[in-house]
Order: C-alpha cells, then structure tokens, then sequence
C-alpha cells in the first residue's frame, strides 16, 4: 500500500492537544535555530553505541527539493491528507505552492529509534521509537545524558511552518539484524471535522506511514529506503544505524538559507565545544558538519577561536591540578569542578551566536554543564574593568549531583533555577553559585586584599584601563594622555636615537654594547635628547675618504599608528607597528614599563609578586618572529611589529631604542 495520512481523534478517556505538546517548550529566550542545535544534539548524544568504534556524526543539512524528486514528494505526502482549511493541514499549501525547502538533522554513530513502534507494546528498555514519535514526556532512560523528559523533540515541529517532520532511521532488531524505518509527523492544531451533524474533534496530531493494520504504522526494510530514495534523503551504509528528522519548510527567522547555515554552524561551537575537543588522550567525541544545497559551511574549530579558546584552556585548568572542587558545607555535599582562566584579550566582535548568549564586547562567564558535557549556559560574572581583560570558567557538575541539577533546568536545558527545586537540592545549586563567586572574587581580587609578598599598592587597583603607550629612545621614556581605551597620546621627544656602533652581522642579536665616546660626534647632542615621530632629520659628519665629511643621517623609530591587541597562538599581545627608516644595520631593543595613572609614576621594577611586560618578539613583514632583545635589523621601509605580553591589571607602555651598527 502506499503510505498515507492518520489524524488522530479524540479517544473517549481523552488525549494531549497538539497546542499543549508544541507548549511545552515554553517560552524560551534562545531562537528555534539555537535550540534546534542543542536538542538534536543532546538527543544525538543520548543514543550513541555503547561501545562506538567512531566519534558521533551529527550533521546539518539545508536544499530546495529538486525537479528530480518534487513530484514523489507531492505524490506521496500529499496521500490522503486531511481536508478542510489552511489552518487545519498547512503542508497541503506548502507541497503545492511551489518549491519546498527543507532542513534535516542527521546523526549517525548512535543507535537509531528502535523498539516496538506502538505505544502499547513498548513495556521493556527498548522503546526508542515510540519514545520520540509516540509517547510525550517520558523520564530519559539514559544515565548521565542530557535529556531528560524528552520535550526537546517538540523543536523539529516548532521550527517547521506547517508542524510535519519525516523520520528516517535505522536501528538494530530485538534479533541483531538492521531495519530501516521511515515515517511522517504533523504536530500543529487541534480542530473539528466531519459531515454535517456528525462533527468529530480531532487532538491535530497526525501520522503519514503504513495503513494496513489498526495504527499508522511507519514503512520498514526495503519499502522504507525505497520511498526515502525517491524523496532524495540520505540514505545508510551497510552496517550504518542512526536518524534523520527532516523538518518541512522550516523558519529561518528572516535569514537567507547560507546565512542561516553560517548561523547554525557557529551555534554548533558555542553550544557543542566540549564534544569539539580531545580529552584525556582520546579523540573528540563528536564531528559536526552543515550544508547548504551541497555546499559545505565549516564549523569553527573553538580551540582556534577567540575567546571560546578560553573556554577550552578553563576546560583544560578543571580537569587539571589548577581546577577547584566546589563543595556544600551544610549539608556537606561535593557539588563538582570549576576552572578558571584569565586574559589579556582584544575586545571582541560580537556576533548573531554570541548576542544570542549576551555575551558582546567582554568575557566573563563560567560555562555550566552536567557531567554529559553539553553546554547548559553562559553564566554572567562580575564585569572586569577593562574591555581589555576578560576572564572564562568552566564548572562541570559532579556525577552524583546530575540528578539536582537535572531538576533546576528547564525543557530547554538552558538554565539552572534553584528556585524550582526543595531544600537540601536547592540550597545545592545556590551554593554552586555562592562558590563560583567566591573564586572569581579570588581571581579579580575583588575584595582589594592583596596576596602575600605582593606589594601595598597593588597593580590591579591602578587602573580600570588597559592601554599600550608608546614612549622612550633611550632617554627616561614618554607620558602618555588616555582618552579612551587603546588610545595614546605621545609626548615630544627627539625623533633620533643615540648613535652608537657595533659589530655585528645584520639579522642577528647582539649584546647591548658600552658606550665610548669615541662612537658619538660632538655634533650629536646630549645622549637622551631628541623628538618621536616623523620630524626633522638630524645627520652626523662622517669623515670621507678624501678627507671632507660627509653628512650622515642618524638613526630613528617610525611608529606607525597606536597600539593594538591582537592574537597571537592562544594568548593576546599588545602590538605597536614600526619602521626604520634610516638606510643600514640597526640595534633595535625594547623599553618596557608600567604605567600608574593619576601619578605619572612609571615603574620599571615590578612590586614582589607583581609582574612586568615581557617581549615576545620583533614580527617582520612575511608574520616571523625573532625572540631576541636586542635584535638587529636592516634599516628599510619595511613594517615591522614588537610584541609584547602586557602585565595584568596595568597600562603597560613600550618604548623602542635604537642604535646604528657598523656592518662588519
């Protein structure tokens, strides 16, 4: 028989609303895409193997259903669908007005919706199908996974304009063999039918598949790939077994579908992150993928991109010796493992994930997950006082307490609420939030105590600012005017640098040598005198080979632009573009200190267990960096860039000195 549509009536004792099922999400503040993502996978991750010989393969994929295959998708679902209005049965309008666009969530890896397929046969542990097509709001039946009363699944029909999914699966048999299995799903309004006189109301669920028996039962074995092949859906290897939910002119909330593909690819990192990456020696445990009309949109490796990086490097600080157990001293209770990191950074770009998040221009939140590691929520902390600094953690509940926190969430999974939980639980997850802010009080030092051998003016109460000031030949250095986070002000100073020469190859570091009088020219000046920036040259008489002197230009630093903060690997440099533009060999060498605001004061010597700017490096053009301080360079138009990790909680300022060197 071909499939068909049932719409479900009222039995006698009664039966669930479609309105009440597709309520039941509530009224989230993530977008349908953003849940979309977090439930699938979350269901994904519920039915992986036991014992899997890969890593889960969860995949997006958006099309416009082709020529090739419109006309078996209006043939077949459009097979006794239900009379009556629009608002009864939309996907009659939508298979019939014109192309149909439509998104599939795949996985494969996981062991497929297997089970009995009706609801009243499904008493033992294997009831996968009738969980997710069947039955709502069953317990998850998965230890330490994610779901847990299974309303998740209501977001495929949400997202979906006229409420209709296409189930496609493969599952293992209660005798070890693989079944195919593939059936239809409208969740939209309930509504009344029927001829005049003998109206019938009907709940608005309805169910396309195999009629021949009592229930709607779905295709199976070779009718079900058959039927997916001639609708033009992804079809199973060999000894594959996983699922596809297809959802039918889905709503992209107003973006183009390769927007909507980039969104959901970048939704993919923000939420999914902790299955993106190795942990303890073994692979990732999922790879994820997304499509648009066959054109693959990458998915951001998070270990690569700024700032989920952080997240991954507080990952990695919990399940090391720097992460902190978090307990419940009454009643006693271990709650779980929290790691911390904090960073120098560049303001960040927010984008259409991150806002979706309220995370804009500043880090400073802890991710919270259960012991499944699926991101619950970006938990807000105290504001840093600079755009500048920023700081992530990572607090994973302990598996005794899954259960607790399982409780606090709801049907979304994107939020622990105490308050919907009873004494001791939720005393248990107050007190996690009580912990966590007790160590971010720690890391911020925020109560203003000092640790011990720090010095009593602590560096971090200096300034509410981060900024890179450009200062310093060889003289005492520049001061600096802050109108605005990054911006500097430069003093004048000698735009010429004491000449000094050296022996030395170009290229190479060389020792800072020793002044001699010999090296200057009376000509020259003071040793600390001189203007930055661009002003008028100064030259030295350098003695001809016909005895006359020939006029010299001194050396000097081209700094181009202010300083910036930029990544570099997985830390966050201040960054200041500069040229030397005098022809020949020159000894370049940095001059860093920090700067307290309000006092002029320009510390070189760092407080006990306070620290200084440190060099990375000199980047030439081509992105190499030379490590060495001082450092030759051959005096050209080139750009060149000095790096530089700023200390913590300070204004750092660099100074660049530079010195002529005589070519061997």
């Amino acid at each position: 028989m071909e499939p068909r549509w049932y719409s479900q009536p009222y039995p006698p004792e009664g039966a669930s609303a479609a309105e009440g099922i597709r309520n039941q999400l509530g009224r989230p503040e993530l977008d349908l895409l953003t849940i979309l993502v977090r439930e699938s996978a979350q269901n994904s991750w519920d039915a992986r193997l036991t014992q899997p010989s890969s890593p889960v393969d969860f995949r997006i994929d958006m099309w416009t259903v082709g020529p090739a295959h419109a006309g078996a998708w209006r043939e077949l679902l459009l097979n006794g669908a239900p009379s009556g209005s629009p608002e009864t049965f939309p996907l009659r309008d939508t298979l019939r007005r014109g192309p149909v666009r439509v998104l599939a969530v795949s996985d494969r890896g996981t062991r497929g919706l297997g089970g009995p397929t009706r609801a009243d046969d499904a008493v033992g542990a294997e009831r996968d199908f009738v969980s997710f097509i069947r039955n709502i709001g069953e317990p998850r039946d998965t230890a330490l996974g994610g779901g847990t009363y299974g309303f998740g699944k209501g977001i495929f029909y949400l997202l979906s304009k006229s409420g209709t999914v296409l189930v496609h699966s493969r599952c293992r048999t209660a005798h070890g063999g693989l079944e195919t299995r593939l059936i239809g799903c409208t969740l939209w309004k309930s509504y009344v039918a029927g001829e005049p006189g003998e109206d019938r109301r009907y709940t608005g669920r309805h169910w396309w598949g195999n009629m021949s028996g009592p229930v709607v039962e779905p295709l199976v074995g070779r009718e079900a790939e058959t039927t997916a092949q001639r609708l033009g859906l992804r079809s199973f290897g060999p000894e594959e077994t996983g699922t596809t939910v297809v959802v039918i002119d889905p709503d992209l909330d107003e973006l183009a579908p390769p927007e909507a593909a980039d969104y959901l690819a970048e939704t993919i990192t923000w939420h999914l992150w902790p299955k993106m990456i190795p942990i303890g020696g073994k692979p990732p445990a999922m790879k994820f993928a997304v499509a648009c009309d066959g054109v693959e949109h990458s998915v951001p490796d998070p270990r690569e991109t700024r700032p989920l990086n952080m997240f991954v490097a507080a990952h990695e600080s919990m399940t090391g010796p720097d992460g902190r157990d978090l307990h419940c001293l009454k009643p006693k209770q271990y709650l779980g493992r929290l790691g911390l990191v904090k960073r120098i950074m560049p303001p960040l770009e927010p984008t259409r994930a991150s806002l979706m998040l309220d995370i804009e221009d500043i880090i400073h939140h802890i991710c919270l997950m259960r012991p499944a590691e699926l991101v619950v929520t970006y938990h807000p902390g105290p504001k840093p006082p600079s755009v500048n600094q920023g700081y992530a953690g990572v607090f994973r509940a302990d598996e005794t307490m899954d259960e607790v926190y399982a409780k606090a969430e709801p049907p979304t999974h994107d939020a622990w609420n105490p308050q919907s939980l009873v004494r001791p639980e939720s005393t248990f997850v107050q007190t996690t939030f009580r912990r966590i802010s007790e160590a971010l009080e720690s890391l911020l030092s925020l109560g203003g105590v000092t640790r011990t051998g720090a010095s009593n003016v602590a560096l971090g109460a200096a300034s509410s600012l981060f900024s890179g000031l450009v200062g310093g030949t060889w003289g005492i250095g520049g001061a600096t005017a802050y109108s605005k986070p990054g911006s500097t002000t430069r003093a004048s100073k000698s735009d010429d640098a004491e000449e000094r020469t050296a022996r030395s190859a170009p290229g190479r570091a060389v020792p800072s040598p020793t002044p001699s009088s010999t090296d200057r020219s009376p000509a020259d000046g003071p040793a600390d005198s001189g203007e930055f920036g661009t002003g008028t040259e100064h030259f030295t008489d350098v003695p001809g080979t016909d005895g006359a002197s020939t006029p010299r230009r001194r050396p000097r630093v081209q700094y181009i632009g202010e300083p910036y903060y930029d990544d570099r690997d997985d830390a966050s440099v201040l960054v200041q573009e500069f040229r030397l533009p005098v022809p020949g060999p020159q000894l370049v060498r940095i001059d860093l200190a920090v700067t307290l605001p309000g006092t002029g004061g320009r510390e070189t010597d760092p407080p006990i267990g306070a620290s200084m700017p440190v060099l990375v490096g000199w980047e030439d053009d081509s992105g190499r960096v030379y490590a060495s301080d001082p450092y030759v360079i051959e005096g050209s138009e080139s750009l060149w860039r000095a790096l530089v990790r700023p200390a913590p909680d300070t204004m750092t300022e660099i100074g660049i000195k530079v010195e002529a060197v005589k070519a061997s």
